[in-house]
This record gives C-alpha cells, sequence and structure tokens, in this order.
C-alpha cells in the first residue's frame, strides 16, 4: 500500500504505524509523486488534489503537520453509521488519519481542562464521552471501515473476515480472529486481616463491635484462630479459572513502604507479601502499581521499581498507575526514565470505555517533544470498581456490560484488557455475586 503526501512528519509517520500494526502489512508513505502516479497497486493520496483517477482520495486536516497543542474547533458528524470529525469532500468523507491521531496522541488532554475530585482528568471533558462514543472502540471501526473501502474501490475480496487481498498480495488482519483477551488485577489489598498491623486489627474488630456487625466479628475471629482463610486470598482460585480458561494474566501490585489514605496494602517489606509477589512472579507476568504518594513524590517511582525487582530478583518494566493517576506528559516521561516500557493505564478510574477510543496497543507519541516514545501503552475498558462505584451497577448489569466490551472488541479483533481486584473477588456477601458473575463471564454464560 503507497500513501503520497506533499509533506511528511512525525505525527503521520506514528499514525501510519499504528495502523501498520492493526492491518499487519507495510505502508509506504512517500512524498515523489512521479513514483506515485506509476504505482498500480493500492494507493491513496493524502493531498489537497486529486493526483489520477486511480486512487484514494484523503485531503488532510493541517493537525498532522503542525508542530504545536492548541485548541481545536471540532464537530462530530456522522459518516457509514459511525461518529467522525475532520470531515472532508473526498474519497472518504473525512481525515481518517488526523482523527486517530488526535484520539490515541490524547490531544485533548494536553489542553486547558477541568480535573475530577481526585485531580485526574475529568472523563466528562472528553470528545469521547460528549458525543457518546466512549463505550466504541471508534479507531479500530474506522481501520476496518477503511479496508472495506479500499477492497470496495480496487474491487477486491471482502475484508468483513480477515481479508486475502491477492490481488495485491496483501494480508489484512483486523477481524475477530486477532481478539486477545488479557485479565489484569491489581492488589491494593492482598490480605483483609492476615499481615495487618496489630493496631488496625484490633481497632477494626472493636469498630465492627461497635456497628453491632457480628458476622464481621465472626469473620475476624476464625481468621485470626486460622480455622478460616483470609477472604481477600482468592489467589488459589484464580490460579484455577487461568488454568481452566488459558488465561495468561499480569498482576500489578501496590509496594508503598508507607501507608497513606489511598495506599492502604501490606508493605512490600512484610515476608508474606513478598511471597505473595513472587509466587505469582514465578508463573505469571507481575508490574508495580505506582502508589498515590508517588504522584506527589516522582522519587517514590524509583523506590517501589526497586523493591518489586529485589522481591522477583527480576527487573520489571510493567505498570499501572494507581487510581489510574495518570497526568498527561508528566506520568508517562517519569515511567520511561525509571526504565518502564509497557503501562496498562490508559482508560478512566471514573467510568468505563475507551479513553483513547481504540481497543489495540500503541506507543505514547510525546506532543510537547513531537516525538513517539518507547513506552506502550496498553489500553484497558473495563474495571470492577468503575461498575461498582462509579456506575453504581449490580453484578448483573455490570456482568452485561462487561459481556458488550468483550463482543464489542472481538468485533474489530482487538484487545479486551479488563481490571479486577482481589478483594471484588472474595465469598463474603457483598462481593459473592460479583465472584460468580466474573465466573459466568470466563465461561461465557453472559
Amino acid at each position: 500500500m503507497l500513501i503520497y503526501t506533499n509533506d511528511t512528519s512525525s505525527r503521520l509517520q506514528h499514525t501510519i504505524s499504528f495502523i501498520e500494526s492493526i492491518i499487519g502489512h507495510q505502508i509506504v508513505v512517500t512524498t515523489n509523486k512521479e513514483l506515485y502516479f506509476l504505482e498500480h497497486s493500492i494507493k491513496i493520496n493524502y493531498s489537497t488534489d486529486k493526483i489520477c483517477d486511480t486512487e484514494y482520495h484523503i485531503i488532510p486536516h493541517t493537525l498532522l503537520f503542525e508542530k504545536t497543542i492548541i485548541p481545536l474547533e471540532i464537530v462530530v458528524t456522522e459518516c457509514r453509521n459511525n461518529p467522525c470529525f475532520f470531515v472532508s469532500q473526498d474519497n472518504h468523507g473525512f481525515d481518517v488519519f488526523a482523527a486517530i491521531f488526535y484520539l490515541i496522541s490524547r490531544y485533548e488532554e494536553y489542553l486547558p481542562h477541568q480535573k475530577d475530585m481526585y485531580g485526574r482528568y475529568a472523563h466528562t471533558n472528553a470528545l469521547a464521552y460528549k458525543y457518546n462514543f466512549l463505550d466504541k472502540p471508534l479507531v479500530n471501526v474506522w481501520i476496518k471501515d477503511l479496508l472495506k473501502r479500499l477492497s470496495t474501490v480496487y474491487r477486491l475480496p471482502s475484508t468483513e473476515s480477515v481479508a486475502e487481498l491477492t490481488t495485491y498480495n496483501l494480508q489484512l488482519t483486523t477481524s475477530s480472529s486477532a481478539f486477545s483477551f488479557t485479565p489484569t488485577y491489581d492488589i491494593d489489598i492482598a490480605f483483609e486481616y492476615n499481615h495487618q498491623s496489630i493496631i488496625k486489627n484490633i481497632g477494626g474488630f472493636f469498630k465492627d463491635l461497635l456497628k453491632a456487625d457480628i458476622e464481621k466479628v465472626i469473620e475476624r475471629a476464625t481468621v485470626y484462630s486460622g480455622t478460616k482463610q483470609d477472604p481477600f486470598d482468592t489467589y488459589q482460585w484464580l490460579d484455577t479459572l487461568h488454568q481452566e480458561h488459558h488465561l495468561a494474566p499480569i498482576y500489578f501490585f501496590l509496594l508503598a513502604n508507607k501507608k497513606g489514605i489511598y495506599d492502604k496494602n501490606i508493605p512490600p517489606t512484610k515476608k508474606a507479601m513478598q511471597q505473595l509477589v513472587q509466587q505469582h512472579a514465578a508463573t505469571y507476568s507481575v508490574g508495580i502499581h505506582p502508589s498515590w504518594q508517588s504522584g506527589d513524590n516522582e522519587l517514590l517511582v524509583k523506590v517501589e521499581l526497586e523493591s518489586i525487582k529485589k522481591i522477583t530478583n527480576k527487573p520489571c518494566n510493567i505498570s499501572r498507575q494507581h487510581y489510574i493517576r495518570l497526568t498527561l506528559p508528566d506520568t508517562y516521561r517519569i515511567l520511561i526514565q525509571n526504565g518502564i516500557t509497557q503501562d496498562h493505564s490508559m482508560g478512566y478510574g471514573s467510568i468505563n470505555g475507551f479513553r483513547a477510543s481504540v481497543a489495540s496497543p500503541f506507543y505514547w507519541y510525546d506532543l510537547d517533544k513531537e516525538a513517539v516514545t518507547s513506552l506502550k501503552l496498553y489500553p484497558f475498558c473495563y474495571m470492577d470498581a468503575n461498575s461498582f462505584f462509579e456506575q453504581h451497577l449490580s453484578a448483573e448489569e455490570a456482568g452485561e456490560e462487561l459481556q458488550y466490551y468483550h463482543d464489542t472488541v472481538k468485533e474489530v479483533g482487538g484487545q479486551l484488557i479488563t481490571i479486577f481486584h482481589n478483594h471484588f473477588l472474595t465469598e463474603q456477601p457483598q462481593w459473592k455475586p460479583w465472584r460468580e458473575m466474573y465466573l459466568r463471564f470466563l465461561e461465557g454464560n453472559f
């Protein structure tokens, strides 16, 4: 596939490289008009004026050729039953390349915006939320639509399934066969009672007693006596599920040295915490869950990374921000400085959906520096805490929501990444329906 443009840029190259990663085929970008004119395979003219009749013409918006971050007037309309913007009168109907870049670069997060109660980028600022496509992996949908349009123009086989474009020796993979599912878990509170401080346990006991929460008092007593397993210890149950369903999960451990209002895990100096991390690192991928405190003191990221490296005796290059405390570009730059190459924070901690409107991993583009970085982002679209605390869904409703995201991501051949917490999957009365919901989802019973 050949794309002609009057001028190239790092923004355009980044966008094209991302599309290449989705379709599994090289796309050549040229500024040589003569070379383009003589090409007989699939070719896209990404310039203002038409060049020849045997081309697919997309008129460029200025976004990909700018070097500054400025407020843009964006009008969202509809094209082929999907939202779109940067509309133009050409073969495609809008500048799909500029639109993709705008969404995956998180351009809008660099502009002045309202913060939520935790000081994060509020999802209500987002174009996807305002125009009701937060629940759609629109970038993947657009790419699939582009391939379909090209197959129509060039009279190629349909791209509804994995397209074998034999006429031009292409193999484009945007079908459901490319779908993958990665369950991830945030271990914010490893154990509810065991290995906690004596003061916390005694205080909790009397607090439950004063509230006349007899079930909780009894539960504490049975765990303290060793006759019952700690309710947050759901790890063996999860191991069994992963083996049965052939899953390769990722565990993110909160390893703050000091407890704080949002950092409540037992410290990494505790032998029980070290053993838990080691057990998981021996079988699964494990990552660091940078604490809330590290958002105020970036030096703590290095300290917490050193903790997990020391515990596992191997390097750690995977992370996800605790509480999804993410500020662009600062957070990602700090992670890069500390050797992180994969981050799983691209989603909201306030609502489920596609923060970057995409269900596939992509490299972070630092807009301030106008450069692609080494940090690969793995967007998630579903978190149990969002369903429960923010969207106030029942376990049944949350299961239906989760199934929707599964089916939607599968349709575009993306990667479904979910977040669950061990303390949402207990057999305690409040959480047992959520445990059963997750089991039903994995068994395909929604």
